[in-house]
This record gives structure tokens, sequence and C-alpha cells, in this order.
């Protein structure tokens, strides 16, 4: 018997839904892949090697620590890019590993200047940083009066060297939302500005649901993220990716509940009648969030079963009472979360939040097992 939760990850989908992307682009688009928080909770390293088996050749994650650990499994051409800005200190780690930051203030340029000078080796590649520029979201990135800034100051930024400029959509995933335009026309206006003095500059400006927003928005690099891992980047239109993950918990005990009785903490539900219910494992220790207990379902042999009462830290209740007797059986113990019924969107849903949450949430407690996929 399965003690745990099963969780089953795809590798084959992701290469498609990979594949998908890299198609959606334009011929002189290329397609990286966001692998940070450990691939959104799915594993870097299978995932990148996995698309490293199908094409891919840039990965981008938000943490020195997620940088090194996925250089160490990963070794060759292949360019990892620092999201979340460098310290003082990250130069001889970028030096050691490779790998390509992120600058997001006029200090961290002055910085990674300042360290390039002092590095007596011959200029590589990865030394030639990505700039972030805030074009209306106000999270990471230099302002676009600090933008103008750095073209009169030619000196700095010549010597910087920049692979890529980027900036980031925040709301990609509602076309008609009139900030998408904002955002587009300011990152073309600072771009044009800048390729005056850099001409061969690439620019990165779509993620997952901003490659969906048009050829206009994708410039020289896209960057998925959730969509490679299933989830819907076109909200308003049926999900085209393919499904990467498939959860079950095990059903640890059946019982009865007779009518008017309470199940779970706070004795917040009820039996409106004599009801039979499935103890399973999982919990919101394990990415199954406590509001799912209302309303909130699985699926017991292709049979929706809703929660019952609030979920635990460690067991969910579900009402099998619509199941027939004759499907109860050792050999159908799971009762799927994730999978043919039940979409990570649709979870999400459920739950109040979004796919990025749930994928992210998912707990190590669960027996892991990776399916397909061209490893390299």
């Amino acid at each position: 018997m399965i003690s745990t939760g099963q969780l089953i990850i795809d590798l084959t989908a992701i290469q498609k839904n990979w594949q998908l992307l890299n198609q959606k682009t334009g011929v002189d688009t290329e397609c990286a892949a966001v692998v940070k928080a450990n691939a959104y909770g799915l594993g870097a390293v299978p995932v990148a090697r996995s698309l490293i088996g199908v094409g891919c050749r840039t990965f981008f994650v938000a943490t020195l620590d997620e940088a090194i650990e996925l250089r160490e499994a990963v070794v060759g051409e292949y360019k990892i890019i620092v999201l979340g800005g460098m310290a003082s200190n990250h130069y001889k780690e970028c030096a050691r590993y490779q790998l390509t930051p992120t600058l997001v203030t006029f200090q961290q340029l002055s910085l990674w200047q300042m360290a390039c000078s002092q590095d007596a080796s011959q200029k590589e590649e990865w030394q030639s940083p990505v700039i972030k520029i805030d074009t209306g979201m106000h999270r990471l990135g230099l302002s676009l009066n600090e933008i103008k800034q750095l073209i009169l100051e030619k000196n700095l930024l010549t010597s910087l060297s920049p692979n890529i400029f980027m900036s980031h959509l925040a709301c990609a995933d509602e076309p008609s939302h009139p900030l998408n335009n904002q955002q587009l026309s300011a990152f073309c206006y600072v771009l044009n500005e800048l390729k005056q003095l850099l001409p061969n500059v690439k620019a990165s400006f779509a993620n997952s649901s901003g490659i969906y927003l048009g050829n206009n928005y994708q410039f020289d690099i896209v960057r998925p993220g959730v969509s490679l891992y299933g989830a819907n980047p076109t909200l308003d239109l049926a999900n085209p990716m393919t499904p990467v993950v498939k959860l079950s918990v095990p059903i640890n005990q059946i019982k009865g509940v007779p009518v008017g009785d309470s199940v779970g903490y706070g004795a917040s539900y009820k039996a409106k009648k004599d009801t039979r219910i499935a103890v399973t494992f999982g919990g919101y220790a394990d990415g199954l969030f406590r509001i799912l207990g209302s309303g909130g379902k699985g699926f017991y042999c292709g049979y929706p079963v809703p929660i019952a009462g609030r979920v635990s830290m460690d067991s969910i209740a579900f009402d099998i009472s619509s199941v027939p007797d004759a499907l109860l059986s050792e050999e159908n113990n799971m009762i799927e979360i994730l999978g043919e019924h039940q979409t990570v969107d649709q979870l999400a849903v459920q739950a109040s939040t979004i796919a990025y949450e749930i994928l992210t949430s998912l707990g190590q407690r669960y027996h892991r097992t990776y399916q397909g996929g061209v490893v390299a």
C-alpha cells in the first residue's frame, strides 16, 4: 500500500509544451525556459535536462543558489541567467560557474563594471550582463529616467557590454489590459535609444502569456515559465498546453457518518444524510490548501467526490457516497487530485489562487515519479 501521495511528472509533456511555445515565436526569436523555484516545484534538474534534449539553450532562475545547483548538474554551453540581481560578492561565483546576472540598480551596474575591470582574464560571454528595465510594473529594474541617465553615461553602458535588455509584463494574462500596450511602448522607446549605442544588444519581454499577445511582444528571447508545466497562458481560451502533473492521494480509511454528525476540525461539515467518507493522506502540509475545504473536490474512479470538512495538515475527508459499491476495493485505493479529470488551473480556482501557487506548493512527502523525456 502507498502511504504517501503519488506525484507523477511527465517530462515528455514539458518538452511538447516548450516545442509548442517555440513554434509560436518568430523565426528569429529564441525560446528560453524559466526553471526558478525548482522548476515551479517539479524539479529544475530533470526539467532542464529534458528541455536540452529538444533544443532549449537558455535557462532563467531566481537566485544564485538555484543557478549553482543547476550548473553543477547541467554542464555545457547552456546559458543560465540569474533574475534576482547581484550582490557585491557574487562575481566570483558567477565566474566560477559561468552564470549571467540580471542587474537591476545603478549600484549593481557599477559593482559589475568594477569586478569585470579587476578580472584580468579574457572577457567571456557570461560576463555580458542582463539589464532589467522597469516599464511600469514597479518591481525590480531601472526606471525609465535611470535608463535615460544610463544612455547619457555612455562609458558605463558600453563598458558593461550588456547582452540583453529585459522587462516584465504586469498584465499579460489580460490581453485587453491597457498596461500591456503602455509597457510595450515604453520598452520599444528605450530599446530604440539603447540600440543607438549597442546595435547588437538583444531584448526580452514576453513571459508565458506575453508570447500569446503577438509577435510584437516577443523580441529576441521569450521566457515561458508556468505554461511549460501545463498551466493555461490564455485564460480566456482553451488551454493549448499539455497537462504535466498527476497527483493522487491514498485512502487510509473508509467509514460511515450518520446524518447530523460532523466531520473534521470545527465541526464545520455536518452530514445531511447518512454519508460514506474516505479519509486520505495529504493536507495543507503537502500543498493542498486549507481553503479547499470550502468547495474543493477530487475524483474516485472518475466520480467527483467533494471534500467533507476542513483540510487537515496530513489528511482530507472526501464524501464518496456517490461512488457505486462495486468500485470500492483495495485496488481502487487512490483519489485523484490532479490528472485526467482535474487540471492545475481548475484546482487553483477551487483554492482561490493561481496555478503558480499550486505547483510551487506541492509538498516533498509525495512519492515523485518522472515519466518520459529525452534526458541530455
